[in-house]
């Protein structure tokens, strides 16, 4: 992670940590210090698979810093992570092989989303050999794209699905319909509107649990990104 501002670095870390499947290996705060650490992993055989970069750093500018890594070789792939509007930076950043462009200020749903839609993309591309056709290879840039978000349906509310969504992403085992709603602070009902609306956008799948007595259970658990 490259970041000149300390708060934000750790806010971003910690986001990172977070997330299932990867780790925030250190925080660097300019251009120099980038490429030293970088090149340190490389020789320790560990190299750097993604690199979160702000592009105004105090020592140069982010997609300098990217043209100075391809020449030397370097493979890791980077998310900008920037207050930069400026359209012309935009196509910049795609020409200098940017993966992502994600706008400060941004929440840890945000960086959720770009990070578990660069796992599914490494992870389509993971296998040796060629491609079968277009196809495959459309479908695994896609994954690196953010859909549009459309409007929920009557009666849900944006921030109660990120709470009903994010218990659910963080249980270790599936939920019923009632510890979901316990643990999000609303109701059973409301919570298995949230919980079905996951299932219908194909992020959660439901499964009936049976106990020793009674009907079966609903219970549900998330599956973005294989989670």
């Amino acid at each position: 992670m490259v970041e000149d501002d300390p708060v934000a670095a750790a806010a971003h870390a910690l986001y990172v940590d977070r997330e299932p499947g990867f780790r925030a290996v250190g925080t660097v705060h300019g251009c120099a210090e980038a490429l030293r650490f970088l090149e340190r992993a490389r020789a320790a055989g560990t190299p750097v698979d993604l690199t979160l970069l702000d592009l105004y750093l105090p020592d140069g500018h982010g997609l300098q810093l990217c043209g100075t890594l391809r020449a030397a070789g370097h493979t890791t792939d980077v998310i900008a992570v920037t207050s930069a509007r400026d359209l012309a930076m935009v196509r910049q950043a795609v020409s200098a092989g940017v993966v992502q462009y994600l706008l400060k200020p941004f929440g840890a749903a945000a960086l959720h989303d770009r990070l578990e839609r660069y796992a599914r993309y490494r992870d389509s591309l993971g296998r040796t050999g060629d491609a079968t056709g277009q196809d495959e290879v459309d479908q695994a840039l896609a994954l690196l794209r953010t859909p549009e978000r459309t409007a929920l349906p009557k009666g849900l509310s944006a921030p109660t699905l990120e709470t009903v969504a994010a218990v659910l992403r963080e249980a270790r085992t599936g939920l019923s319909a009632a510890a979901a709603g316990s643990a999000a602070g609303v109701s059973r009902i409301t919570a298995r509107r949230y919980l079905e609306h996951l299932v219908d956008t194909g992020l959660a799948a439901r499964e009936p649990q049976y106990g020793s007595v009674g009907r079966p259970e609903l219970c549900y658990r998330w599956t973005a990104g294989g989670g």
